[in-house]
């Protein structure tokens, strides 16, 4: 991993817009953290489904590019298990869990602060 790497992903501006803290990164992981507040939640007062996709998306973006090397998204998908209140910090893990050559696969876990799991994302990446 590079510095250079490091501070790009650090300056991702969507990821500035919604809060998105890049908190650790290593050769193929990552951790990312937001807080929910309520510009973050749906209709029903719970934290919007895309923010947590964000969330996990960050810390697998991060994850996958962490050695310096392009990786862009092949496919990814988004459970949600538990939902949470305002002003929760939600933690995402991302774990490089397959890698051959072009390709590499990834496991995101999201949890609250109570390390209780909330959503599990997996995606997968390709490096041109």
């Amino acid at each position: 991993m590079t510095e250079e790497t490091r501070q790009r992903l650090e300056n991702d501006a969507y990821c500035q817009k919604l809060g998105i803290q890049l908190r650790s990164l290593e050769a193929g992981s990552a951790r990312t953290t937001l807080e929910i507040t309520a510009d973050l939640t749906n209709f029903h007062g719970t934290p919007h489904g895309g923010a947590i996709y964000s969330l996990a998306d960050a810390a697998f973006a991060a994850a996958s590019n962490s050695r310096g090397e392009t990786a862009v998204a092949l496919e990814t998908n988004m459970s949600y298990l538990e939902a949470v209140d305002v002003g929760t910090e939600l933690t995402a893990t991302a774990t490089e869990t397959h890698e051959s050559g072009r390709t590499a696969e990834y496991e995101v876990v999201v949890t609250d602060e109570d390390d209780e799991r909330v959503a599990t994302f997996r995606g997968r990446v390709y490096k041109p």
